[in-house]
């Protein structure tokens, strides 16, 4: 757990960058910092590791006030993730994951092994291992830098805009591939972002910050959509933070429809569809795209190129926004929902999610659920 106790930063010429924050980063969780520029946000997270000295107040580290600690021992507890990675350019992908396992003085033998293990972690083929930094992709590079943070399994990681270099590909694979090490490894993380979308997506709670280092509110993604606590939060999270708020919100039993199919490599003769659109799956039923039946030559089989692949797939378990995006991206108008193995469940119409939708809200409230979706 990290404890901001009235933590302020001002500077001598009169700034005020962090004024009197009070909040707490769980333990095993996802905190992120947001604001727009100049509200503080990457000052509070370098007051942590001491990187910046506080003016005034306390942090803690679980029970133990950071101010305290020999600064060398603080952040042997704390990894560290920058927007450029940081990577020493003279040195191996290898040699860099273990950076600070050497620095602590593990041998190098566990060092490297420790490192291998990383590489495959953060998705990224072990022939890496003795490529330099400049041989990759800065979203490589990224994956990279995320790894020596992990090097020596520290409990707390501070990760300062570590996806906002990259193109947005390689930004949505890098959260992706960030959620699922958190899934599997439980640490307690601060964030910082000036992307909404971001925040939301990650964070299991996020901490919205006002010019001057003010804390304008702590909520949870779907409660910060949901109630957001003044004009200045609202006006951040932006106009469609109800859309999004449906990210929140699960699909639950909303029935899908038997949705007839085509196989990939099947001939085309005698293919029919009552609105002249067909869904082609491929051997184990994973659906593939749409096929426009009157624009296709009923002599050819189903390939690649004949697919008209701009709809989204929504998972079985997602949430409602998924199924409406699913049937809104859909150029039949059929959302195509899959179940756990990717194999299609069927699909829905917008019509029956809205209906879904309309039916939740004169329920009852829209309640929340969780964060990172």
């Amino acid at each position: 757990m990290i404890r901001f106790d009235s933590v302020s930063k001002h500077y001598p010429d009169g700034t005020v960058a962090v004024d009197s924050l009070d909040l707490v980063a769980p333990s095993g969780q996802i905190t992120v910092f947001v604001g727009p520029s100049g509200c503080g946000k990457t000052t509070s997270l370098r007051m942590i590791n001491r990187m910046i000295e506080p003016t005034s107040g306390t942090i803690w580290l679980d029970d133990k006030d950071t101010s305290t600690l020999p600064t060398h021992e603080l952040r042997r507890q704390i990894g560290y993730v920058i927007q450029h990675a940081g990577l020493f350019p003279h040195r191996t992908i290898l040699d860099n994951i273990a950076t600070v396992p050497l620095l602590i003085g593990w041998d190098r033998k566990k060092a490297r092994a420790r490192s291998r293990e990383l590489l495959e972690r953060v998705g990224l083929p072990a022939h890496f291992a003795d490529r330099y930094p400049a041989q990759l992709s800065g979203g490589q590079q990224q994956r990279v830098g995320v790894a020596r943070a992990l090097a020596a399994d520290p409990p707390v990681m501070l990760m300062d805009e570590p996806f906002s270099a990259v193109d947005p590909i390689a930004r949505d694979q890098l959260q992706e591939e960030f959620l699922r090490l958190q899934n599997e490894l439980g640490k307690t993380i601060v964030f910082v972002t000036h992307d909404i979308d971001e925040a939301i997506k990650l964070g299991d709670q996020v901490a919205v910050l006002r010019v001057g280092g003010r804390l304008a509110q702590l909520a949870t993604p779907g409660q910060l959509l949901a109630e957001p606590a003044d004009a200045f939060v609202a006006a951040f999270v932006g106009r469609d933070r109800g859309y999004r708020a449906l990210g929140f919100t699960p699909a639950g039993e909303l029935a899908t429809h038997e949705e007839p199919t085509i196989a990939m490599g099947s001939t085309l003769a005698g293919a029919e569809s009552a609105d002249g659109w067909l869904l082609a799956v491929d051997d184990q039923g994973a659906p593939q795209g749409w096929l426009r039946l009157a624009e296709v030559d009923r002599g050819k089989s189903v390939t690649e190129d004949l697919l008209n692949r701009g709809g989204t797939v929504a998972a079985q378990d997602g949430s409602l926004r998924s199924y409406l995006d699913a049937c809104l991206s859909s150029p039949s108008g059929r959302g195509v929902i899959v179940d756990e193995t990717g194999r299609l469940a069927g699909t829905v119409t917008a019509t029956e999610v809205l209906a879904a939708i309309e039916k939740r809200l004169a329920s009852q409230p829209v309640e929340p659920v969780g964060g990172g979706q």
